[in-house]
């Protein structure tokens, strides 16, 4: 350590929002150098590669095999596939000396079905699975939280090339034992939940996350059956429908000083001409209508107005979801001004939909089936309509699943209570079928020699971020704890005692034959050091084994050095004779 390229940092980073983004600054693991961008230090880069090593290690057991692209690409592939509009803002785009277009990539999926394009044409040469370890550029709104989100970071990307579908259930199957022996080798708790396919297209899609509460990833899992499923992708269970025949009619009331659900639900309660027959109006009885505005990729805008009961809020990342390529954006003054129809705190069903004046487009939350009855805005300033009914009085243009999911409703599988939970996202898996094989023609002859397009699955893991989501996990309170099979160094030794004493040539002699026998040493040196900034730094620093060679090799008779197992806080004295042996036996797998 008298001589790493090292300067660990006392004091926290003030940028620094989670724990793994703070303490590998401080551990002099990573540095910061633009907003989403990191330079990795000899620390860091040592971890960074042990893990990619492990990545590289669990694709080549299963079969796959590992290829690599440029991070420069040409527009006109992505241009076929309709990503190079799609992708929108978070596509970094430049133009070469020349003119012509080029991006800095996002994903690869079309760049490996060229590839099996180009040097493939018969069935016989199928199944294959590809892989690369590549730097990803997406330029983020805004970045955050260290690596976890980042404009540059590191994926591992797959992809299968199967004749059918069959054969790409059994790729699709494959690597997902491979995430699963991959995440259980890095010591990373995880859940696999369903997931939407968002900008990558297909059908078949899994995520799996990190439980972790800094995790940017909403999931719900079911407290009876097995069911999980990331919150985007999790479906409302819809009622049945209602007979309407006997309901009482629509009536439209006076409903002053009622700008909130609540004092709306007030408001009716108190009055008696108002009262619901059998018991109080709630906020689910409610029928609240947001409006936003809908940017496409090409830059058009189409208000969306969203129909849900008032007791819930449009969640926006699952609207994004439903939307995707399209990003919803706020309804502004102007834009209320440009729909007069449409009056702030009073929208009703009556003046939405494309059969009506405003021609905004009306999707409403799966709960809302014909039969329910409702209040909710008359669409004039003061006036709330009670008992408007779905599929009598008014017909929503579809469904649409914002609302928000809540801890306690009912699994889509059995109709026990759900629980919410956040994690990390370490992987996702797509079953993305032909869609890019067709858009870049990729075909093979069949046994028939008749030309058949492949079909093509997508797996992907964020290395950089898993990376952080592992420091996530095994940090405590003083420094981070590494996995062994990624730390820097198998054993951190700590030599403290005075200058000129047995302590230095006993460390020396430590390092050395624990090197001859193959183990990765970390040894601190540090001659203008205090015993305490060592021991401080080697917590910090987080490798798994600490050996202190300090006054305990003093002792004449029975000379000790301290081991010191940094995940558990264990200690033990190591007679000097037997430590070699006893730490080369720690390291065992």
């Amino acid at each position: 350590m008298s001589t790493l390229f090292l300067r660990t940092l006392r004091d926290d980073p003030a940028d620094a929002e989670v724990a793994s983004h703070r303490l590998l600054v401080r551990a002099g693991y990573i540095r910061r150098a633009a907003p989403g961008g990191f330079s990795w230090l000899p620390l860091g880069w040592i971890v960074f590669q042990n893990l990619e090593r492990v990545v590289r290690e669990e694709m080549d057991a299963a079969g796959f095999q590992e290829v690599h692209f440029p991070a420069l690409l040409p527009k006109e592939p992505y241009e076929l596939t309709g990503r190079w509009t799609e992708y929108g803002d978070n596509l970094f785009r430049l133009k070469d000396r020349r003119g012509a277009d080029f991006l800095l990539a996002p994903t690869h999926e079309e760049m490996f079905t060229l590839l099996v394009k180009d040097l493939y044409g018969s069935y016989k040469d199928l199944p294959v699975s590809l892989y690369q370890i590549q730097t990803k550029y997406r330029d983020e709104a805004r970045p955050r939280a260290g690596l976890l989100r980042g404009r540059e970071f590191v994926m591992k990307d797959s992809y299968s090339f199967d004749i059918d579908d069959a054969g790409l259930q059994d790729s699709y199957d494959a690597h997902r034992a491979a995430y699963i022996s991959l995440f259980e080798r890095l010591e990373l708790p995880y859940v696999i939940v369903s997931a939407m396919s968002g900008a990558m297209g297909g059908s078949a899609s899994e995520e799996f996350l990190a439980p972790m509460d800094v995790g940017e990833d909403t999931f719900v899992r079911c407290t009876s059956c097995d069911f999980a499923a990331n919150v985007e992708a999790v479906a409302t269970s819809a009622p049945d429908a209602i007979p309407f025949d006997e309901l009482p009619a629509a009536v439209v009331h006076d409903t002053p000083d009622t700008p909130t659900i609540a004092t709306l639900v007030d408001c009716v309660n108190a009055a008696d001409e108002l009262r619901h027959p059998s018991r109080d109006w709630t906020a689910a009885d409610t029928l609240k209508n947001v409006v936003v505005n809908v940017r496409q990729p090409d830059g058009s805008v189409e208000p969306l107005a969203i129909g849900l009961p008032g007791d819930r809020e449009v969640d926006m990342k699952r609207l994004e979801a439903q939307l995707s390529p399209g990003v919803p954006e706020p309804f502004a003054e102007a834009d209320f001004a440009k729909h007069p129809t449409l009056v702030k705190g009073y929208i009703g069903p009556g003046v939405l939909g494309t059969d009506n004046s405003s021609e905004i487009r009306y999707l409403v939350d799966p709960r809302i089936v014909d039969g329910t009855a409702w209040i909710t805005g008359a669409d004039t300033t003061g006036n709330h309509v009670i008992n408007l009914t779905a599929g009598r009085d008014f017909t929503a243009d579809g469904t649409i699943e914002a609302a928000e999911v809540r801890a306690g409703d009912a699994c889509p599988n059995c109709g026990a209570d759900v629980e919410i939970a956040r994690g990390i996202e370490l992987a996702h898996i797509f079953q993305l079928g032909r869609k890019y094989a067709e858009a870049l023609e990729l075909t093979v002859q069949n046994e028939n020699g008749r030309p058949v397009t492949p079909t093509m699955g997508s797996y992907g893991v964020g290395v950089s971020r898993a990376l952080a989501a592992i420091a996530e996990h095994s940090h405590d309170d003083i420094g981070l704890c590494w996995p062994r099979e990624i730390a820097p160094a198998d054993i951190h030794i700590v030599m403290a005692g005075k200058e000129g004493g047995p302590q230095r040539p006993a460390a020396e002699q430590l390092a050395a034959t624990l090197e001859e026998a193959g183990l990765r040493i970390l040894f601190d040196d540090r001659v203008k050091v205090s015993p305490g900034v060592r021991f401080k730094d080697a917590e910090l620093i987080g490798v798994p084994t600490i050996a202190v060679v300090g006054r305990g090799v003093a002792d004449e008779e029975n000379p000790t050095i301290e081991v010191k197992d940094r995940r558990t806080g264990d200690r033990v004295d190591i007679p000097l004779a037997d430590a070699v042996d006893h730490l080369i036996a720690l390291c065992q797998p």
